[in-house]
């Protein structure tokens, strides 16, 4: 009977049962309904058994050809000692007798092979350990070096172990020595710097000096002698700061021209008077008068020994004439030719030193001075010149003759010149051939 009754209602007694939607899984026992399990477990068990079955197998082999490696050896050793001949058991025998124990042999034979072993460990230690271990195993060997090398009771084996010292310590000697060689630049170069002051300080003090040597060397080419003279008078400093910065610049020079004059005239004979215009710090007088040779140095500032103050392309106080002095004064239409008188001079130098805008007043003093036949060398620098035989004409005009001429050098150009007679110039032309001095260039700098 339902609970409720209501009018008009029918109530089941059941209730309405109510279908899923949902997809049923296949429960677990319908599974193992279809596969025996135990069919299964059997399968597994006969699947171990054959497992268990080959893994014994291969075990049993490797068990098997181990233990057979050793039987072919001990086979082969056998079979070995069997081909030996009786009389080389003989020998053996012989051997034993005089006193050769075979066990001995097998047991030093033992101790060979385990210092074989042991040799590559070595090596691998030794590897292994630090430059500092192995310098200091170097040290040791170059100390033990003097106490086992004697020049006269060493070996000449090769494999003497007097030798393997040597040949161990040699490169280390080399090495020492070239780092005696490093320090000893170094300290060359310790010495060149200027005392209290930094390697800074000391870098920009000479970059300062090349500027100032750069200075007054354009001032010297763009300004005639007389000006640079009075400035060389009134500072005395500015002529040592030129030639100090000069010898710098030298150094980078792959030659030098006094050097290659110096080496020239050496082979002179002894008593030849050579002067030297623009001589600087007179290093071919310094070279040359020891070897007996007479060098007369000028400049526009004195030394106190070798070098005579003068304005070279003024005058150059040595005797010598343009003209002989017997004759009478003569006028300008006098075409007669001479060589001068009373000169003493057989050689004259002009390393670089043809500077200023008068420097033709040089060439003219040179070759007052200059005996008959006597030498003017000429070194300058290649850059100056524009046309280099417009230059030995120019020079040959003032009663010169090229004997040579050379331009092997990079920088430099070198000419021999021979003193001849030449006709008598006026003042006039005298001023028209000083004009020239444009045939050489100045030397000039690229602005910093």
């Amino acid at each position: 009977m339902s609970l409720f009754e209501v009018p008009g209602w029918s109530v089941p007694s059941a209730p309405v049962p109510q279908q899923n939607k949902k997809r049923k899984r296949p429960s677990t026992k319908d599974t193992v309904d279809d596969i025996d399990e135990a069919q299964r477990i059997k399968a597994a068990q006969k699947n171990i058994e054959k497992l268990m079955a080959s893994l014994g197998a291969g075990s049993g082999d490797l068990e098997e050809g181990g233990s057979e490696k050793p039987k072919k050896k001990k086979r082969e050793v056998k079979e070995k000692a069997a081909r030996v001949s009786e009389p080389e058991r003989g020998r053996k025998i012989g051997h034993t007798e005089k006193g050769v124990d075979p066990q001995s042999s097998t047991s030093k034979r033992k101790k060979k092979g385990r210092e074989l072993k042991a040799e590559p460990s070595v090596e691998r230690s030794q590897e292994r350990a630090g430059p500092s271990q192995k310098k200091q195993k170097q040290r040791q060997k170059q100390n033990r070096k003097p106490e086992h090398t004697d020049p006269v009771d060493s070996p000449s084996d090769p494999e003497s172990p007097h030798e393997t010292t040597v040949q161990l310590a040699s490169p280390t000697t080399k090495k020492t020595e070239k780092v005696a060689s490093k320090k000893g630049v170094g300290k060359e170069k310790d010495v060149e710097k200027p005392q209290g002051l930094t390697a800074l300080q000391a870098n920009m003090k000479k970059s300062l000096d090349g500027a100032r040597f750069r200075w007054i060397n354009e001032m010297l080419y763009k300004s005639d002698s007389a000006k640079a003279h009075e400035l060389m008078s009134s500072d005395p400093a500015v002529f040592a700061d030129y030639h100090t910065g000069f010898r710098h610049q030298v150094e980078s020079w792959p030659t030098n021209p006094v050097s290659h004059y110096i080496s020239t005239l050496s082979s002179y004979p002894a008593r030849t008077v050579i002067a030297d215009l623009g001589c600087g710090d007179a290093a071919l007088a310094r070279a040359l008068i020891p070897r007996g040779l007479t060098v007369l140095s000028f400049d526009l500032r004195p030394d106190g020994a070798y070098v005579i103050e003068a304005d070279t392309c003024a005058r150059v106080p040595l005797p010598g004439s343009e003209k002989p002095l017997s004759a009478a004064t003569s006028n300008s239409g006098d075409e007669s030719e001479a060589e001068g008188e009373g000169q003493v001079v057989d050689v004259v130098i002009c390393a670089l030193s043809l500077m200023g805008t008068n420097w033709p007043g040089c060439i003219r003093e040179a070759w007052r001075i200059l005996k008959t036949g006597g030498e003017l060398k000429i070194a300058e620098v290649t850059s100056r010149f524009a046309d280099v035989t417009e230059f030995t004409s120019f020079i040959s005009s003032f009663g010169f003759k090229l004997v040579s001429k050379d331009e092997r050098n990079t920088h430099f150009t070198l000419f021999e010149f021979k003193k001849t007679t030449r006709k008598f110039k006026s003042e006039k032309e005298w001023k028209k051939t000083m004009s020239r001095g444009d045939i050489l260039k100045a030397c000039e700098y690229k602005r910093r």
